[in-house]
C-alpha cells in the first residue's frame, strides 16, 4: 500500500494555544487509522482539519495525491467539494427526513443521480442491518439503530476518506460492542480508508490498523496496534494503553528497589531511556500482569514479589477488583473469584498480603514529573481492561 493521503507540518492555534503542533501523518489507502488520545490533545481538531471544517494555520494535506489544503500556496478545498464521509459522535441526522433520505443525502448532494436510482441507498441500509428502518424517521430509533444509519450515510457515495469522529461514545456499553464490530466488518468487507478519533484504548486496538496516539498536538508513537501494546515508547503512552500501575524505583548499591525495599530485577524488563547512571525511574504494568498471594511464599519462582497492604476490593462477578498499597505506590489487580473470593470476603482494609509479577512483563521509563500522564493514568484506573481479543490470538 500506497501512502496516498498525508499530513505535512499540520499547525492549529485557537488565539495563542497551539491544538495540533507541526503534525505529520501518512495515511496508506485502505487503512483503518486511529487517532488515540485524551480530551484536549488534538485528535478531533486534526480530523476536523481534515474534513474541512477548521482551516490551519500552517501545513498540507492531501487526498490520493491531490492537494486539497496547504497554508503556502492558499489552497483550500472547501468540505463540500472533498470527497469525504463523515460519522459523527451526535449521530447528526435530520429528524425531518427518512432514514432513506438521511442515507441517501450525501448522493443528493454530490448530484449522483444514478447512485440514488440504483439501489444504493438499500444496498448501504442493508450492510448496516438498517433496510426494514428506510421508512421510518430518527425519533423512532433506538441510539444504536441512529449511529448504524449515520454509518451508512458516510459510507453510500463510497468516499475517498471516511472520518470517524468519536461515533460511539454515546452508545451503551452493549451497543458499542456491536457497532464497533460492525465497522470493523465493513471495513474488511469495503476497504476504504478511514480516521477514527476515540479515547477509549479498547475501541483503538480493536479496529485500527495502526494508531496514533497524540499528545499536546503531537504524535508521541505511531505504530501497528501490537507494537504500541508491547513496546509503548514512552510512560505517557504505556499509561494510556492501560498499564495504569505505577512503581517509583531506586536504584542502589544492590540493584533496583521499589519505595518499599523490595528487590526488581529489571534484566528482562523493556527499558527506555533510564540513564546508566540514574537513581530513579518509573515502572508500568497492567492490572492482569499482577497476582494476588496470602504471603510472599505464594508467589511463583522467578517472579518479583512487593509486600502490600489491602486497600479494598470490588466484586465483579468472575473476579474481584483489587486495590493494594506496596510503600507509596497504589497498585491495581484483577484476582480471580474461584481462587481468592473466599479469603478476601475475610479480608480488612490494611491486611497485609503480597503481590507479584513477571519481570518480563515491566515497561521502565524515566522518572518524570508529568501532569499529563497523571491524567492518562487516572482515565486508566477507571477500567481494568482485558487483553485485546486481537491480540490475544
Amino acid at each position: 500500500m500506497t501512502s496516498r493521503f498525508s499530513v505535512s507540518g499540520l499547525v492549529k492555534k485557537y488565539g495563542d494555544n497551539v491544538v495540533v503542533d507541526d503534525l505529520d501523518l501518512p495515511i496508506e489507502e485502505g487503512e483503518f487509522l486511529v487517532l488515540l488520545g485524551p480530551s484536549g490533545c488534538g485528535k478531533t481538531t486534526t480530523l476536523r482539519c481534515l474534513a474541512g471544517l477548521e482551516t490551519p494555520q500552517g501545513g498540507s494535506i492531501s487526498f490520493k495525491d491531490e492537494l486539497i489544503f496547504d497554508a503556502e500556496s492558499g489552497v483550500n478545498v472547501p468540505a463540500h467539494r472533498r470527497n469525504i464521509g463523515m460519522v459523527f459522535q451526535s449521530y447528526a441526522l435530520w429528524p425531518h427526513m427518512t432514514v432513506r433520505k438521511n442515507i441517501g443525502y450525501p448522493l443528493k448532494v454530490r448530484k449522483m443521480k444514478e447512485a440514488l436510482k440504483d439501489g444504493s441507498i438499500e444496498q448501504a441500509a442493508r450492510m448496516v442491518d438498517c433496510e426494514g428502518l428506510l421508512d421510518r424517521y430518527p425519533s423512532q430509533l433506538s441510539g444504536g439503530q441512529q449511529q448504524r444509519v449515520a454509518v451508512a450515510r458516510g459510507l453510500v457515495s463510497r468516499p475517498d476518506l471516511v472520518l470517524f469522529d468519536e461515533p460511539l461514545s454515546n452508545l451503551d456499553a452493549r451497543l458499542r460492542d456491536q457497532v464497533r464490530s460492525q465497522i470493523h466488518q465493513l471495513h474488511q468487507q469495503l476497504g476504504f480508508t478511514a480516521v477514527f478519533v476515540t479515547h477509549d484504548q479498547s475501541e483503538a486496538f480493536a479496529l485500527g490498523d495502526r494508531i496514533a496516539i497524540m499528545k499536546a498536538g503531537k504524535i508521541e508513537q505511531y505504530d501497528e496496534p501490537e507494537h504500541v501494546f508491547e513496546t509503548p515508547v514512552s510512560e505517557y503512552v504505556a499509561a494510556f494503553i492501560g498499564m495504569s500501575n505505577r512503581i517509583e524505583l531506586l536504584r542502589g548499591h544492590d540493584g533496583w528497589r521499589t519505595t518499599k525495599g523490595d528487590a526488581v530485577d529489571l534484566s528482562r524488563a523493556l527499558v527506555r531511556g533510564v540513564p546508566d547512571r540514574g537513581t530513579e525511574a518509573a515502572a508500568r504494568l497492567r492490572p492482569d500482569d499482577l497476582l494476588l498471594h496470602a504471603s510472599t511464599a505464594e508467589a511463583p519462582a522467578g517472579n518479583v514479589v512487593l509486600h502490600a497492604e489491602l486497600v479494598d476490593f470490588e466484586y465483579g462477578g468472575r473476579y474481584y477488583d483489587v486495590t493494594v498499597r506496596s510503600g507509596e505506590d497504589t497498585l491495581l489487580l484483577r484476582a480471580s473469584a474461584a481462587e481468592h473470593g473466599v479469603t478476601l470476603k475475610k479480608s480488612a482494609p490494611g491486611d497485609q498480603i503480597a503481590v507479584s509479577f513477571d519481570p518480563s512483563a515491566l515497561r521502565v521509563y524515566p522518572d518524570q514529573a508529568d501532569a499529563a500522564i497523571d491524567t492518562v493514568s487516572q482515565t486508566a484506573k477507571t477500567a481494568v481492561a482485558p487483553v485485546p481479543a486481537k491480540l490475544a490470538s
